[in-house]
């Protein structure tokens, strides 16, 4: 299978032309990959909070970015900012910038979470919101053994791309834990957790019994909820509604 870059369908350019992004995925959707092959809008300036030492110089004075802006004269151009969640302090001063020098930022995360628990600057209204989801389509159509690909590898690009996604996943959901759910102390039980999510992983395209689940994994009923939250605010699940022709009637509960 070709490791090359695969061109994605979505296209940020004329939205950058205008106003900021958020740009959301999971995580290795490939949002840095992206901006990195494909923008046509070059930043002028890249911030990847991953670097633990600049995330910590920023997280000590934000105003450090608006520090470098001034000191290279910078006007209407795009700033890019990777993984932005984990410095949310960054978005007043992003405000400032939009404010006072016209720039357009493209900030890119794997979890809108952190960024709403902690009460943030969200812009009110000046970045437009965009996703990265795994693969479509269009963008492996012409790949051979497609479909048996897809069931046993997934659409996160390195896996589905991987010679070998077995050690690969195993990888991703040890990252998820570690970084995602006990760093940021979402579970405290983490070997609960992980039970929970070999179970959730079997519900795709399912309706959820959160008794079933919880008798499943062997935590109670309300802990599932709350983990099914965790997983739809980190993006590795999303819930599809129950569709009701009238907005009177009450939502289906199971």
């Amino acid at each position: 299978m070709d490791r090359a870059y695969r061109k994605r369908v979505i296209d940020l350019s004329a939205t950058l032309a205008q106003k900021s992004v958020f740009l959301f995925g999971p995580r290795q959707t490939g949002k840095s990959s992206y901006v990195r092959e494909q923008l046509s809008i070059k930043p002028a300036l890249s911030y990847n909070l991953l670097d633990q030492g600049l995330r910590l110089r920023l997280l000590a004075d934000p105003t450090l970015m608006r520090q470098q802006v001034e000191a290279l004269n910078l006007h209407d151009c795009v700033i890019f900012i990777d993984e932005v969640q984990k410095c949310p302090e960054l978005l007043d001063e992003v405000h400032l910038l939009i404010e006072e020098r016209g720039i357009r930022f493209l900030l890119s995360g794997s979890s809108a979470r952190k960024l709403k628990r902690a009460g943030t600057n969200l812009l009110g209204g000046r970045a437009r919101t965009k996703y990265l989801h795994p693969f479509v389509y269009p963008e492996i159509s012409q790949d051979s053994n497609m479909l048996e690909r897809i069931m046993e590898r997934g659409l996160i690009p390195p896996h589905y791309l991987s010679e070998s996604p077995d050690e690969d996943l195993r990888s991703y959901v040890d990252t998820y834990l570690a970084e995602e759910i006990a760093a940021e102390g979402q579970a405290r039980n983490l070997p609960a957790f992980a039970r929970f999510l070999q179970v959730a992983s079997t519900l795709n395209a399912k309706m959820i019994n959160y008794t079933n689940i919880a008798n499943d994994a062997q935590v109670p009923r309300q802990t599932i909820t709350l983990w099914m939250q965790v997983l739809i605010d980190t993006m590795i699940g999303y819930e599809l509604h129950p569709f009701s022709l009238t907005i009177k009637r009450k939502a289906i509960q199971t």
